[in-house]
């Protein structure tokens, strides 16, 4: 059979329908990953289509997946994120939806509270475990959206769940059925897809879904998991740890709209931002993301990178406020006592800190040559510099300017004096065996004295 396209617009066989393969035995990709050496990245040299969707956003699971992994948040905590994330998404939602344990009546107050705001995104979803009885609190919450997990390797369903493939299918579309049931629309989390059998088991059961998401006039979301970071955004990689495989498999394959397709991803060999923009670039609208990065294991895809993923992307932040990016990560460090790694992206202290002289010196004549983007106007962040041995009068000089916040006519020189004596001083320290790079608290100290009181502590 022949049809039109409504991604590519073009004449498409739609001849061969994926059944499930119902095999004895799991599938478990020894060839790729033998658990007893690093995962391979095989190729197939097949490439498919590059096709961004005209809409894509970001999701949360910030008070989901985020929270499993730290101590957890308090109600106000919850609060107060949800209204920074609101406020950094912008008005037209470019951080469309974020999700919520309904577990604990704690769970429940914490929603109830960020749905008194009466903001319209993030849109608050949930998660919950598969029972009729969670699907009536999300409809009596008056929630659309409910996460559902659908476990789809055959590590997970042969050695977790001990059922076969067509066990799991059948009690997966009898949760679905519940969810359509009640009248909530079910956000089917296809964990570890990137060890499944795709054409065995993934796309057979997508299209099954399809067909009772058509017969209910519910729609589908369908996330596809990287649950243990195993994919690769490359072209010509083969399944299962193809990205742009996996997309288009859905789309292709099991008829997914890009607007109800989502990735998930998670960072344990460093590609969950490079997956995730490959998932927007091959057709996902959505990329699913926690604040500061802060999930399972080595983290979830950090919301802060996609946002600036999306405007490089897209040529535009369309509203999104990422000065808010900053007031997260105090948020988190001020508030929540979070000790965020110094060198990450965006929110660590030394993200745009420079230690070394000649860099030093470059950013005092203009800031461009070593910083990577205006991150005063966009991040509410100045470059800085850290005071060490390697500093130089160059570096000093710029670390009194940006501290102490002196305007163009008040800012000072590498030959001032201050500056040479500083200087002096350091370098008694260092020429003593000091290691440490000077504290703020040490040089405003000093600053002070040698100033004779004209610049005084912060």
């Amino acid at each position: 059979m022949l049809e039109i396209s409504p991604k590519t617009n073009l004449l498409e066989q739609k001849n061969y329908r994926y059944a499930l393969q119902d095999v004895a035995e799991p599938n478990l990709y020894r060839d790729i990953y033998d658990y007893e050496s690093v995962p391979k990245v095989p190729f197939n040299h097949r490439r498919v289509p590059m096709g961004m969707p005209e809409e894509i956003w970001i999701s949360d699971t910030s008070f989901r997946d985020g929270q499993q992994s730290v101590d957890p948040y308090t109600v106000d905590q919850i609060v107060n994120l949800y209204k920074l994330m609101s406020k950094l998404g912008g008005p037209y939602g470019i951080i469309r939806q974020t999700e919520f344990f309904i577990y604990s009546q704690k769970d429940r107050e914490a929603v109830a509270r960020c749905q008194e705001l009466g903001l319209k995104f993030p849109e608050i979803t949930t998660w919950i475990r598969a029972t009729k009885e969670d699907f009536k609190l999300v409809k009596d919450l008056g929630i659309r959206e409910t996460g559902i997990l659908v476990s789809c390797s055959d590590y997970h369903i042969f050695k977790k769940m001990k059922l076969t493939r067509s066990q799991a299918m059948k009690k997966y579309l009898e949760t679905v059925a519940d969810a359509f049931e009640a009248g909530v629309m079910p956000r089917c989390h296809l964990e570890d897809i990137t060890r499944a059998d795709f054409y065995g088991f993934v796309v057979p059961f997508v299209n099954e879904l399809m067909k009772m998401s058509q017969d209910a006039g519910i729609p589908v979301r369908i996330r596809a998991c990287d649950t243990m970071g195993y994919g690769v955004p490359y072209p010509e990689v083969a399944l299962p740890r193809s990205v742009p495989g996996i997309v288009y498999g859905l789309q292709h394959y099991s008829d997914v709209q890009s607007e109800y397709l989502e990735w998930h991803g998670h960072n344990d060999f460093y590609k969950a931002v490079a997956n995730a923009s490959t998932a927007w670039l091959y057709g996902a609208s959505a990329v699913n993301c926690s604040l500061l990065g802060i999930g399972e294991r080595t983290g979830n895809i950090p919301l802060e990178a996609m946002v600036f993923e999306y405007g490089s992307l897209r040529g535009s932040l369309d509203g999104m406020d990422p000065t808010v990016i900053t007031e997260i990560a105090n948020y988190f460090k001020q508030e929540m006592g979070y000790q965020i790694p110094p060198m990450t992206p965006f929110v660590g202290r030394n993200f745009n800190v420079t230690r070394a002289g000649i860099h030093a010196d470059g950013l005092l004549k203009d800031e461009e040559i070593y910083n990577i983007f205006n991150t005063k106007k966009l991040l509410n962040r100045p470059a800085s510099v850290m005071i060490s041995k390697t500093s130089g009068l160059a570096g000093i000089a710029y670390w009194i300017n940006e501290n102490y916040q002196l305007s163009a006519n008040e800012a000072i020189s590498k030959q001032d004096p201050l500056v040479v004596a500083l200087k002096a001083w350091i370098d008694e320290q260092f020429d003593a065996g000091r290691q440490a790079a000077m504290s703020n608290n040490e040089l405003e100290m000093k600053i002070e004295e040698l100033s004779g009181g004209k610049l005084r502590r912060l």
